[in-house]
This record gives C-alpha cells, sequence and structure tokens, in this order.
C-alpha cells in the first residue's frame, strides 16, 4: 500500500517504444508537499519518467500510483486523476486561436468545475499571480515565450491541482526569459504545492529542491538533497555529469 503521506508512488517501472527500452526499473515516491527536481543527461529518460505520472505514457510494467490510485491499471478514470495534477510542457501547448484568458478558462468550463463567471475571476488572479495581469485579453501569439510558459503555468494551476509536473519548461526559451518563469516556479515552491521538475537549470535545484534524483540511462543513479547531490555527489557517473554541466 501506498503511504497516505505519498502523493506518487512508482514501482519497478519500465517503459520501452519497439525494441528501446528507455526506463529501467524505476522506483520513486515524491510525499506531500515535496519538491523533486529531476536531472541528468538528454535522453536518460527524465521526460519519460514524468509522463507516466499523470498518463500520458502507458508503463510497459510496473505500477504508477497517484493518491493510491494506480493510473496504469485499465478502466482507471484518466481524465479524474489528472483533474488534480498540472502538467507544463517545454513548448507551452497552448490553443493559438483562443485568448490568454480563453486558454485558462477552457478546462475548468468544460469540466464543470466551474461557470464561466468563477472561472473569469480565477483566470484574472491566476494571471495576476504570474505577473501577466493584463494580458487576459490578449493573443497568445502576441506573447514572448517566457510570457506564454507563465500563461500555462497559470492554466495549470486553474485545476487547482494538488500536484504539478513541469516538463523541461525552461529550454525551449531565450536565455534573459528563463528568469521570470522560474521565479513563478519557486513562488509555488514556497506556497507548499507537491512539485515535480526535469530540468537543466542546475541554479533552481540547488535553490528549491527538496530532493534531487540524479537519472541516467533509464535508472536513477543517486538521489538526495541539493548538498548532497551538487557538494558531495557519491556516483562517478554524477561527478562527471557534474563537472560537465557547471563548468558551461
Amino acid at each position: 500500500m501506498s503511504d497516505k503521506n505519498d502523493k506518487i508512488k512508482v514501482t519497478k517501472l519500465t517503459k520501452s517504444f519497439g525494441n528501446n527500452q528507455v526506463l529501467k526499473g524505476i522506483d520513486f515516491e515524491v510525499a506531500a508537499n515535496e519538491v523533486v527536481v529531476i536531472i541528468g543527461p538528454s535522453g536518460s529518460g527524465k521526460s519519460t519518467l514524468l509522463r507516466t505520472m499523470n498518463g500520458l505514457e502507458t508503463p510497459t510494467s510496473g505500477s504508477v500510483l497517484v493518491h493510491g490510485v494506480d493510473i496504469a491499471k485499465k478502466g482507471v478514470d484518466l481524465n479524474q486523476v489528472r483533474q488534480n495534477i498540472g502538467m507544463v510542457f517545454q513548448h507551452f501547448n497552448l490553443f493559438n486561436n483562443l485568448t490568454v484568458g480563453q486558454n485558462i478558462m477552457l478546462a475548468p468550463i468544460q469540466l464543470k468545475l466551474a461557470d464561466e463567471a468563477k472561472a473569469k475571476e480565477s483566470a484574472h488572479q491566476l494571471l495576476a499571480s504570474v505577473g501577466l495581469e493584463e494580458k487576459f485579453d490578449a493573443r497568445v501569439q502576441s506573447l514572448s515565450g517566457g510570457q506564454q510558459q507563465r500563461v500555462a503555468i497559470a492554466r495549470a494551476l486553474a485545476m487547482n491541482p494538488d500536484i504539478m509536473l513541469f516538463d523541461e519548461p525552461t529550454s525551449a526559451l531565450d536565455p534573459e526569459m528563463v528568469g521570470d518563469v522560474l521565479a513563478v516556479m519557486k513562488r509555488l515552491a514556497r506556497q507548499g504545492i507537491t512539485m515535480v521538475v526535469v530540468t537543466h537549470e542546475m541554479g533552481f535545484a540547488k535553490e528549491v529542491a527538496d530532493r534531487v534524483v540524479f537519472v541516467d540511462d533509464g535508472r536513477i543513479v543517486e538521489q538526495g538533497t541539493p548538498d548532497e547531490m551538487f557538494n558531495h555527489p557519491k556516483s562517478q557517473r554524477l561527478q562527471d555529469f557534474l563537472n560537465k554541466v557547471l563548468s558551461v
């Protein structure tokens, strides 16, 4: 049984795409109010692991429990599970034919979680929280990449999730836009929301994470506090990785 304080519990998780085994037996837990940052080289399975946590990828074997519900089992209502999980993607995934406000209001109205007036009020509040209140009626195409990503975060928060997943949320942004998005994520972390973040931003991992998980070749090689991982890495593989990414 999953501990009642666990938001997510991944057990013996494997994932293959054809003959390519991307995840090779992952055991992984996320506690309530914990901020977990997943780091590792490109192609190591980080994003695939994250995508199994809200059912975007189906495990080849193993289990993924969210609030004690195995979302990999047939018959599970994934849409209901996802109402508690916000997901922010690398490339924003906003609807370009809708205004900023409409993007944020869409899911709560469609799922009958709020009427239009309530959804509009919430959208204004969420945009204010990410520093974009004046953009409510703007077209998505008129926004910078950093602004679009902050709208994507507001849209995810509109469902009032208790878990937020971030899949390399700054990797598609120009460097000067990264700080604005990370600032919003830092505020969310301080508010106590449970977060799992795949990122190459080592400064964010050091500052915000409760726990850092290093993934390489489909396996968790090492995990610990930011101090343990960055200042006292145990495995040679993590030492080599940090030497490369921190010397850039």
